[in-house]
């Protein structure tokens, strides 16, 4: 018994692991989809908006770390990735402005920029678990990351 939960609790509501783990995961992702809709991205510039969505971000996705591992390990990569689209949205939505006011790249995809901002922020957390990045250096460091592929060459 870790946490005060019984596994016999656990299982009278999840009947089996994978269950118990997707309500984590999606417990997790309104988290933090309820941090980005309250950020105010839309009051700062490209730039500093994405700033702020990598600080906001990032200490969720630290957070979870370990649910992203089980996660990755007993449901796959294709739901975790369909349980972030409602989180994502918000990535998306700043991408297109960023584009539109010439501040992201162009000559690739929406779609590909926002899967390449996925993949870089889950990259930094495979970082921290492996010992070559500190959780504390991993905003700055994404954030420059992220600007570099982001902005026009």
């Amino acid at each position: 018994m870790r946490a005060g939960v019984t596994r016999a609790t656990l299982y009278s509501h999840f009947a089996t692991r994978e269950l118990l783990l997707e309500a984590v995961v999606r417990r997790a992702v309104v988290e933090t989809d309820q941090l980005l809709s309250a950020l105010d991205l839309d009051s700062l510039d490209d730039d500093d908006a994405l700033e702020r969505l990598v600080q906001t971000s990032w200490p969720m996705l630290d957070r979870h770390r370990k649910v992203r591992l089980a996660a990755l390990e007993h449901l796959g990569t294709t739901p975790l990735r369909e349980y972030h689209d409602a989180a994502f949205r918000h990535v998306e939505e700043l991408i297109a402005r960023g584009q539109e006011n010439g501040t992201f790249r162009t000559d690739l995809s929406r779609e590909w920029l926002v899967a390449t901002l996925y993949a870089v922020l889950h990259a930094a957390a495979d970082e921290v678990d492996a010992g070559r990045l500190t959780s504390e250096a991993a905003p700055a460091t994404l954030t420059k990351t992220l600007r570099s592929v982001l902005h026009p060459r």
